[in-house]
């Protein structure tokens, strides 16, 4: 049974916002997806590319090149750059803001 378009898109948002938000848990510190962060990224790449034909090149370069940059082009699929650099900007504060409170 397949999920209608709203639903699926809805669901991809969810698994970028995941990544985004929680930065610091997915990314390295120079900006590339951690083995957590490529588990993550299959979550979205396995169905998207079935779904979305077109994305398969994007997806064969993100899969080689995991990076903050690649991550956010695929991403720009389902949401705006500017929401998902927010995202990012809010995930490195947040974490920032729980290692200071220890």
């Amino acid at each position: 049974m397949e999920i209608d378009e709203k639903r699926f898109r809805e669901w991809m948002r969810s698994l970028f916002s995941k990544l985004l938000l929680n930065y610091t848990e997915f990314f390295s510190k120079d900006g590339v997806l951690n083995s957590d962060g490529r588990r993550v990224l299959e979550e979205i790449l396995r169905p998207s590319v079935k779904r979305y034909f077109r994305l398969r090149k994007i997806a064969k370069k993100v899969r080689k090149n995991p990076s903050l940059e690649n991550v956010i082009r695929l991403g720009e699929e389902f949401m705006p750059y500017d929401v998902m650099m927010k995202m990012v900007e809010f995930g490195i504060k947040k974490h920032y803001l729980d290692t200071n409170e220890s």
